[in-house]
């Protein structure tokens, strides 16, 4: 069921989106300061880049003018990657919190207003129709899958709304777009970096890649990865691929057997990676299976269990790194929520006080001088690291490389740009 969730917190900031045209691109608990209201539902996959087919005209977004800072959020608070949005709005309700209590940008408190995409693209559309048109935003924030930020980049593109990713890591987020940013690095990055660790630490000298062809974020790492693992000197022994909507992977995992790799590169989220690892090992695959930050849930080990161990997986930050940034965040987190923040709560921390910053310098609500704001970020202290924002709209900064063994995550590295 879709479910359109509408938080409003009281706080200030500002939320970025608008668009013209659309083509199509590409278990949680429902957070408490969220009222939800059911509404229709559309049935079938979504989580390809062609879940939007339908053009959809967007106006341009009218000149701010509220009372509070009016920040819309749109994500996934039910559906396969629920854990993902519900980690991303707390940490976002954290932190918007605590910047109305420091004193808000402005003035003004930021209230955020939150939509429910049911981990869908083909529900992006309207909530962030919704959230521009009818909530009146001055900013946006979201998504934590590529696919669906794909979907509402042209959408903020249109309407002159400036968007904030902040986890979405594949590289089309924001190409040739002036009005969309991220605050994360980028797949280009956390694939080289995955080859980096798997040639000089693991030794590999053989991989597989098995691919989630409806999902962007999924094509992206694969790709870079092969090539840079080629071009490191390795050796790509099989490429195998599966759909969104699949559930058995045993064939595709029997043709990876007969290759017999030295590691397998996974790069889903959790929901597909646990489901993987489980049949892999089933199998007899027992080398080391390699993901991407799509990998850091807790829900992987309800989903793979003890498969899950041995496995690597490159991520925005490690929660047990003794920073004393990260740390405050951490226990802030855990004493807010009852668990231990995942890196896409980490992620969205950061962008709140990012997007705060950048409107308290544009110095109103002008969206053309908080968008050049945004632009001109520049060493900003954030838990998963020290961040610049360049001409491209991306983030440069280094990545943590976490291990799972014995049921819980372990820091093993940092990788540096």
């Amino acid at each position: 069921m879709h479910l359109s969730l509408r938080s409003s917190l009281r706080f200030p900031l500002s939320i970025f989106c608008g668009a013209l045209l659309i083509g199509t691109l590409s278990g949680c608990k429902t957070p408490e300061s969220a009222s939800s209201n059911a509404a229709s539902s559309e049935a079938g996959s979504s989580n390809s880049t062609t879940g939007n087919a339908a053009s959809v005209a967007v106006s341009p977004a009218k000149p701010y003018e509220g009372e509070t800072l009016i920040w819309g959020e749109f994500g996934s608070l039910t559906g396969d990657t629920a854990t993902f949005g519900t980690s991303t709005h707390n940490a976002l309700t954290m932190a918007i919190a605590e910047i109305n209590a420091k004193g808000a940008p402005l003035g003004k408190k930021i209230e955020l207003r939150t939509e429910d995409n049911g981990s869908q693209v083909s529900q992006v559309t309207s909530v962030v129709k919704k959230l521009i048109d009818q909530e009146g935003a001055l900013v946006i924030l979201g998504e934590v899958a590529s696919s669906r930020s794909l979907a509402a980049a042209p959408i903020c593109e249109a309407a002159g709304v400036p968007m904030l990713s902040p986890s979405s890591t594949n590289p089309k987020v924001t190409i040739g777009r002036k009005w969309i940013f991220r605050s994360c690095f980028i797949d280009s990055f956390q694939g080289k970096a995955m080859v980096k660790f798997a040639r000089a630490d693991l030794k590999a000298k053989t991989a597989a890649v098995l691919t989630n062809n409806g999902q962007d974020y999924s094509k992206g790492l694969s790709e870079v990865f092969a090539q840079e693992f080629k071009a490191a000197g390795g050796t790509i022994v099989s490429e195998q691929s599966y759909q969104d909507t699949d559930s058995d992977f045993r064939a595709q995992l029997t043709s990876l057997k007969a290759k017999n790799p030295d590691v397998i590169y996974i790069p889903d989220y959790y929901n597909k990676c646990g489901a993987i690892a489980g049949q892999a090992r089933n199998l007899g695959l027992n080398q080391p299976l390699l993901g991407g930050d799509g990998w850091d849930s807790p829900k992987i080990f309800d989903i793979g269990k003890a498969a899950v161990n041995n496995t690597y997986f490159t991520n925005h930050y490690a929660p047990m790194d003794k920073n004393p940034v990260v740390a405050k965040f951490v226990t802030g987190y855990r004493e807010k929520f009852g668990e231990t923040p995942d890196a896409l709560a980490a992620c969205a921390y950061d962008a709140a006080y990012i997007m705060a910053d950048a409107i308290k310098r544009a110095g109103g609500t002008d969206r053309d001088k908080i968008r050049d704001a945004l632009a001109s970020t520049k060493g900003f202290v954030g838990v998963t690291g020290t961040i610049s924002i360049n001409k491209d709209h991306n983030v440069t900064k280094p990545l943590a490389v976490l291990k799972i063994a014995g049921g819980k995550q372990e820091f093993v590295t940092v990788v540096s740009p």
